[in-house]
């Protein structure tokens, strides 16, 4: 193999193999890996334009079974600080996401026991007949899988109801690394690889957009985050024609905080800069049929994040109004409205306001100045 060659396929677009990606991963130079993200960024989403949102991650509950070793968030079924979140809770919250200019509402959980279909259909139909401009971009593969599970149903009829009931897109979390002795080790409760694309797959039938991740840098192989690449773009090359599929990728560093990856595992989140970066423009290299790349300003800064601008990625991601299960584990940065627009800017870029459609927005005139705590910004 040579590293020339391998970036010339690249920039045609062409599939490289997991292993010509592990070999380009740990012998080209990082400014060449850049150069090649960055090209395929230009043919995807050509100009100078570096997309953000203004969302909100709420969580439907802490409670959850699955029991993975990289979370700090969840609760065990009757501990003092389970909960559920109620109605009135959602308007609170979905009232101050409009007030900050937000539309959408990312709404996660736990692998309740006892939370099935009905719970969700009837939260999301509550949820739209009160706040009909909200966007739901809820759940993701492994609540589906869950709920599946529980109710004895198809991903794709439990991903229907949903979708009737309100769901706008899937997420992509609970991605990990899509293969099982990976998954065995680090969130075993939670459903397979296989099951996570095969949730996807249903989606993609149905319309849905979704958005798939990666988290690495804790007990995986070079070779396991490749064969995640190429697992990804086999999905995505099966949607219907009309379908976005995955529209967006987003990979992000383990955050090891006081999890039990590392007191048990000895797992510890040892991505650099470079690496991140490097995983950034692999992205592109190993994902041609993706359009957005997404650089995870939250687990990696903001300076960092502005190189990957250069190396890939597209998109800044949300100023996150509120986000509990990453920030559990370590995440601390935080950006303003204001202040994600100067990071790009700052980066020699124009910021857009977008949707999760990858939409453009004007940014809404009414949004209040002085925003809430948790988002002021904590990066300089």
């Amino acid at each position: 193999m040579h590293i020339s060659n391998l970036l010339d396929r690249a920039l045609r677009l062409d599939w490289l193999t997991p292993e010509e990606g592990v070999f380009l991963f740990e012998n080209a130079p990082t400014t060449e890996l850049m150069y090649v993200g960055n090209a395929i960024r230009q043919h995807h989403v050509p100009g100078n334009t570096v997309t953000w949102i203004i969302d909100r991650n709420s969580n439907t509950t802490n409670v959850c079974i699955a029991n993975c070793k990289f979370c700090n968030f969840y609760r065990r079924p009757g501990h003092e600080e389970s909960y559920i979140t109620s109605i009135e809770e959602y308007r609170v919250k979905i009232q101050e996401t409009f007030q900050l200019g937000g539309q959408q509402l990312l709404l996660q959980g736990g692998h309740h026991p006892d939370l099935g279909l009905s719970f969700y259909v009837d939260l999301f139909k509550q949820l739209k007949s009160e706040f009909p401009n909200l966007k739901l971009h809820a759940l993701g593969p492994p609540e589906i899988a869950h709920i599946a599970k529980l109710d004895g149903m198809s991903h794709y009829d439990v991903l229907k109801n949903l979708k009737e009931a309100g769901l706008d897109s899937l997420p992509g979390a609970g991605a990990e690394i899509l293969d099982d002795r990976v998954r065995r080790l680090i969130s075993k409760g939670k459903c397979g690889g296989q099951e996570w694309l095969d949730v996807m797959r249903a989606a993609h039938q149905l319309g849905l957009t979704t958005s798939a991740t990666m988290m690495f840098g804790h007990i995986e192989t070079n070779l396991e985050r490749m064969q995640h690449f190429a697992a990804l773009r086999q999905v995505q090359s099966e949607k219907p024609a009309d379908a976005n599929g995955f529209l967006a990728f987003i990979p992000w560093p383990f955050q090891d905080e006081d999890t039990i990856l590392r007191k048990i595992k000895r797992a510890r989140n040892a991505v650099t800069g470079d690496e991140y970066v490097r995983m950034i423009s692999m992205s592109r290299i190993m994902l041609p049929n993706i359009k957005n790349i997404q650089a995870s300003w939250l687990t990696v800064g903001k300076q960092v994040a502005q190189v990957c601008l250069h190396a890939g990625a597209n998109d800044f991601g949300s100023i996150m109004i509120e986000e509990n299960v990453v920030s559990a584990a370590g995440a601390k940065f935080r950006f303003t409205a204001d202040g994600i627009q100067s990071a790009i800017r700052e980066a020699g870029f124009t910021p857009q306001l977008r949707n999760q459609q990858y939409e453009f927005r004007e940014i809404p005139k009414n949004i209040v100045q002085q925003t809430l705590d948790r988002t002021t910004l904590l990066v300089d």
